[in-house]
């Protein structure tokens, strides 16, 4: 995306770059903002920098919230220097030229930035994609192993994907990661004690030892895996009150995931909607409030009424969500309640057969995260 106010400009600038690049032009900010918005992300957007109403600092700052990925670059003049550097600054600006810039000088830096976005994209798909595809099968095969922790791990995973959703979050791969391995630590504990823990019964001072351990675990074990730093950060603090944020900041993701998992240990103890709302707002202190208001307008009893559907084996499908939990005719538990179906979960069920597990199934379809304002 090439931005300049002047159509000779913009006409030689296409004529040097139309054979290397694919390349559509704008006459001013606002129209380049409206064709963003209109078209697939440009992997690179140049501007002038003196232009009538929008100037290219303004226009690359906006071209930084609503495409990130977009690789920004300013064309500017020699008196302009000290402008074009505080765009640098503060827009993250890749790289800026001075005009009048030659093509010799002008293709290397566009391809650069080509390049550069090549390199953002890549890491993007890594992060939020291959990434999270291992840890999702990672707790899948957890999950067979360990249906109880690795059940409530997917119940925190909806919340949180759904609170993301309602704070308008974009950069949510590090906590919805966080939220799938929020219970890794529990392969460390007594099965017993597992359980006790996740029907919310009272647990012995011993054991509560080996849970109040769970965050500082979840991290020893993840830390050799690289990328997953913010995961850490956010899996080390999931268990601390938000009154001590002033201490030591609290990262985002982990005061969405502690309000996540409290409200999952209270709906296990049997607490009905209402009752469980009240008490998450009545624990001063705990939760961070703005946080705590939008998921309490979530799930208000008028918000949380949903379809569930009775499905026997052979009708069940992938991205089904259990309503409740799934055990052999021998009364063993084999998936805990909230978790989705996956095709390793299919491939389990369908060797037990009709005649090894209870059915039919109670299930859903993943709930949406709805917008709420706050």
């Amino acid at each position: 995306m090439l931005v300049d106010d002047e159509p000779a400009v913009l006409e030689g600038l296409q004529l040097h770059l139309r054979r290397r690049f694919t390349i559509a032009t704008a006459s001013g900010g606002v129209e380049a903002l409206a064709v963003i918005a209109a078209s697939e992300p440009f992997a690179v957007v140049m501007s002038d920098m003196r232009m009538p109403g929008m100037n290219g600092a303004t226009l690359l700052a906006r071209v930084r919230e609503c495409s990130p990925d977009s690789v920004r670059l300013l064309l500017t003049g020699y008196s302009e220097i000290e402008a074009a550097i505080a765009a640098v600054n503060e827009g993250q600006v890749f790289r800026f030229l001075t005009k009048p810039c030659p093509p010799d000088v002008l293709i290397p830096a566009l391809t650069a930035a080509s390049e550069q976005h090549r390199l953002i994209t890549a890491e993007r798909v890594l992060l939020e994609q291959t990434l999270r595809g291992c840890v999702r099968t990672l707790t899948d095969l957890l999950g067979l192993a360990n249906p109880v922790a690795f059940g409530r791990a997917g119940r925190v995973k909806e919340r949180v994907t759904r609170l993301c959703a309602a704070l308008q979050l974009t950069d949510t791969w590090p906590v919805e990661v966080a939220a799938m391995l929020s219970q890794i630590g529990c392969i460390t504990l007594p099965p017993a004690t597992v359980e006790k823990h996740y029907l919310g019964l009272t647990l012995l001072p011993a054991e509560q030892v080996m849970v109040d351990r769970l965050p500082a675990l979840a991290c020893q074990l993840l830390g050799p895996i690289p990328r997953l730093e913010p995961v850490r950060d956010i899996l080390a603090a999931m268990d601390r009150r938000f009154d001590t944020n002033f201490r030591i900041p609290i990262p985002l993701g982990a005061r969405l995931l502690k309000i996540a998992l409290d409200h999952d240990l209270l709906e296990a103890r049997g607490f009905d909607t209402e009752t469980l709302m009240a008490t998450l707002r009545g624990r001063s202190g705990w939760y961070d409030p703005q946080v705590l208001d939008v998921w309490c307008r979530l799930e208000a009893p008028s918000a949380v009424i949903e379809a569930l559907q009775e499905v026997r084996l052979v009708d069940l499908r992938a991205g089904m969500v259990f309503a409740a939990d799934v055990c052999t005719r021998g009364g063993m538990l084999l998936i805990a309640r909230g978790y989705e179906a996956t095709p390793g979960i299919l491939e389990r069920l369908g060797n037990l057969g009709a005649a090894g597990v209870m059915e039919p199934f109670r299930v859903r379809f993943p709930r949406r995260g709805k917008i709420v304002r706050a």
